[in-house]
């Protein structure tokens, strides 16, 4: 997957924060060389998080995101507020943009307080260094110019210095062996995507591929065959909304998960999930249920996450259960209402939103799973599609 393919929710996100007029639109355009953002000497001309993917080096692909000032005000400065403070749940990497003649003042102070409480590593960024020069600038700290682009240079290279703690992270590859043979079920119905596969199909395949092992991709209906041409896969991974019916063709000495399971451990949250999942036994009628989803695409009549979930969950407890939908960033910060969540696997949002979402319910007292986790429940499977991961059947 080449630089400009990288999804966004594998890319490091970096978020450009600071009051009204201290030049973040343009810091912005200056950095990524482009005119992405509107610039006007009227303060609040950014009214929305704008975003800007590209290479920075040495730290790769990223997401470079421009949000509004954070002394807006009025009803709409209020809630532009609050869609910057979500940027911060996924914000990998923070530069705050100080106008260097007014200097910090509380709302950048605030902003620090959120950087810190959320461990965000950040910089500072004295703005308009070409009126007022004699900043002394700390170790994380810069005086740069948008105007002049005096040390925009010096600052992307200050962005690209900060550690990022990653450790490297497979889907699947560190479960299976060179020449290994992994099957993938993957159906095509009226919800996938034309011309292409699902994003988490197609990581998983390149994990495999890269790992050296075989991947077989094949269609629900066509696995009974599959399985006679390969017999002794290490391992199938199925599409969640299959489990039910790829269960009952693969034998039970063959390993058997799901895509959904696999991005649950890949951004983090699979311990949690699976432990959420049980809520799932102990629902009464006019529980508030929470479906969300971290893309956004047009529902179709066999969407999963408006149809099929709560047809399952309706089936599975006999419950008059009250679903909810998100999806995108709008994500409830206030979880109180919910007595359960069930999240997508989260490929589109990078591991920091993914598990800022899971962190917030934990700390509300809500269970939290995910579609692969819950609907390997409710088929009677989850002991099976998790045993690839023995430390977590002791959860059950």
């Amino acid at each position: 997957m080449s630089l400009n393919n990288t999804p966004s929710g594998e890319r490091i996100h970096i978020g450009f924060f600071g009051k009204r007029n201290a030049g973040k639109s343009s810091l912005v355009n200056a950095v990524t060389g482009q005119e992405i953002s509107v610039v006007s000497d009227i303060k609040g001309t950014t009214t929305d998080p704008v975003s800007k993917t590209m290479e920075l080096l040495p730290l790769g692909p990223v997401v470079i995101t421009d949000t509004a000032g954070f002394d807006d005000s009025g009803i709409l400065g209020e809630k532009r507020i609050g869609t910057t403070k979500r940027i911060l749940n996924k914000t990998d990497i923070a530069v705050l943009v100080v106008d260097c003649i007014t200097g910090i003042t509380n709302y950048d102070n605030e902003l620090i307080r959120l950087f810190k409480s959320k461990n965000i590593p950040y910089l500072i960024a004295y703005n308009k260094c070409d009126i007022r020069n004699n900043i002394q600038c700390g170790i994380n700290e810069i005086c740069v110019s948008a105007l002049t682009k005096y040390n925009i240079n010096e600052l992307k290279e200050k962005i690209a210095s900060i550690k990022i703690s990653e450790s490297e992270k497979h889907i699947v590859g560190d479960l299976i062996n060179p020449e290994d043979v992994v099957i993938l079920v993957t159906p095509i119905d009226s919800s996938a995507p034309k011309g292409r596969l699902i994003l988490p199909q197609q990581q998983t395949i390149r994990d495999i591929l890269d790992s050296d092992a075989v991947a077989v991709v094949t269609k629900e209906f066509q696995l009974t065959e599959t399985l006679k041409k390969f017999p002794a896969p290490v391992l199938v991974i199925t599409d969640s909304q299959a489990f039910g019916y790829v269960s009952k063709i693969v034998p039970e000495n063959i390993p058997l998960t799901s895509f959904s399971i696999l991005m649950a451990r890949y951004k983090g949250f699979l311990e949690t999930a699976v432990k959420g999942a049980s809520a799932i036994r102990t629902l009464h009628d006019g529980d508030n249920i929470l479906i969300s989803e971290g893309c956004t695409h047009h529902r179709q009549c066999g969407d999963i996450g408006s149809i099929k979930l709560p047809a399952l969950l309706k089936k599975f407890t006999g419950k008059n259960l009250n679903i909810s939908l998100s999806s995108g960033i709008d994500f409830p910060e206030n979880l109180s209402d919910f007595d359960l969540i069930i999240h997508c696997g989260g490929c589109m949002l990078n591991q920091r939103e993914v598990m800022s979402r899971m962190q917030s319910a934990v700390n509300q007292g809500i269970p939290f799973t995910n579609y692969g986790i819950a609907i390997a429940l409710m088929n009677g499977i989850l002991e099976r599609s998790i045993q690839i991961f023995p430390d977590l059947l002791e959860l059950l």
